[in-house]
């Protein structure tokens, strides 16, 4: 029998939908510690973030098996989001907290493009921008 992939991202595109279906706001709850996580640290509480993944509060959602990706705006400032998929705790509806939660998956690679950083050197901001 083969090793199986992991089912999280496969559960987080599902509920994110069915948040969707049900006329609610799905929220992700993230590590933001976690290595390759590129979100606004001053909205990070107790190593987590909590952010909006609704259609109305971000631009350009891609699920897809290793990463999560959106533009999102911050104090009215355009942001790139990127979460390995290994930090994502949470999903759930903003408006009854029905979803599901995760546990934190050990890191297997770095992120990519990214070379070994101190963690002193990880809390830039990220580099890479947003084209329109």
């Amino acid at each position: 029998m083969s090793e199986m992939t992991s089912n999280k991202p496969y559960m987080v595109r599902a509920i994110h939908q069915w948040v969707l279906d049900n006329d609610c706001t799905p929220y992700l709850v993230v590590a933001a510690d976690y290595p390759g996580v590129e979100v606004p640290v001053q909205f990070v509480r107790d190593g987590q973030i909590t952010l909006n993944v609704s259609p109305t509060a971000v631009r350009e959602l891609a699920i897809d098996n290793r990463w999560i990706e959106f533009s999102a705006r911050f104090g009215g400032v355009p942001t790139l989001i990127r979460v390995p998929m290994g930090a994502v705790m949470a999903i759930f509806a903003k408006e009854n907290g029905q979803g599901m939660g995760f546990d934190i998956e050990e890191p297997t690679e770095p992120p990519p493009s990214t070379p070994e950083v101190s963690s002193e050197s990880a809390t830039k901001k990220p580099s890479l921008k947003v084209v329109k």
